[in-house]
């Protein structure tokens, strides 16, 4: 059995990951800060193999405890390893504020949340997907490479980690894969826990405005990574996948 980490597994684009997998016979360890959003996504999966944790993948003790637990897990499932890490968390807001206004303490929770957490979770997931030759996926995002304003800690957070993608797709070749996926506008209202699940309302501007005609569902994104961790992708590391509906590629002018 194949068996997946994913952070901030039990809503959004985290929740889409999870569902692909587990449609996919995986065996996941979902771990998420949201108490509840966890609560609901173990009760819906409790005939499959699946570990829902709440944790802050951003401290370093709630990493190690974390992990303490996954093993445990793969104990019972008779697995000695896994197969794939994906470091989805952080938050979601992009926008900070204008740079002269941004404290200090809110600086390093955007880079707490992504980036440090992605150092953390690697650490603790490459002893375990060596042996296995397994993947990492990094939920980047299109903010790495273009930007709206006030958006500089969110942007710098997301480009640490494109950046982290090809340094540890070197350091842990060839036994570890590392690649990123890059999302632009993702819909992810209907994958949210109950108290905050609303169905979108997008304007024919919103759709028009992607040269796919619509805006991204969790379910582009899961099938990314569901490709970056298949032996289809077996010669693709270092790389970052954009899944944004071609809107990094549409050249824009005022008129």
């Amino acid at each position: 059995m194949k068996v997946a980490v994913v952070t901030g597994g039990a809503q959004g684009i985290g929740r889409g990951i999870v569902e692909r997998l587990i449609g996919e016979r995986w065996a996941v360890a979902a771990i998420d800060l949201d108490r509840q959003a966890v609560k609901e996504l173990a009760a819906a999966h409790a005939p499959q193999p699946l570990l829902a944790l709440t944790a802050d993948v951003g401290d370093e003790d709630a990493v190690a405890d974390a992990f303490a637990r996954i093993a445990a897990w793969r104990g019972d499932l008779n697995e000695d390893g896994i197969d794939l890490l994906v470091s989805n968390a952080g938050i979601a807001d992009p926008v900070s504020g204008p740079i002269e206004k941004l404290t200090l303490a809110g600086w390093r929770a955007w880079q707490d949340s992504h980036l440090t957490a992605g150092f953390l979770m690697t650490r603790g997931a490459v002893p375990l997907l060596r042996g296995r030759r397994g993947a990492i996926v990094f939920i980047a995002s299109t903010r790495a490479i273009q930007s709206e304003p006030d958006c500089e800690a969110y942007a710098a957070a997301k480009g640490g980690l494109s950046a982290l993608t090809h340094a540890l797709a070197i350091s842990l070749g060839p036994e570890i894969r590392v690649n990123a996926v890059l999302p632009g506008w993702i819909e992810t209202g209907p994958w949210q826990k109950a108290s905050k699940r609303e169905e979108p309302a997008h304007r024919p501007v919103d759709r028009d405005q992607h040269p796919v005609g619509r805006v991204g569902t969790p379910e582009d994104i899961a099938a990314a990574v569901a490709y970056l961790a298949g032996a289809g992708a077996g010669f693709v590391t270092g790389q970052q996948l954009v899944v944004d509906g071609g809107m990094t590629r549409r050249m824009i002018y005022a008129e």
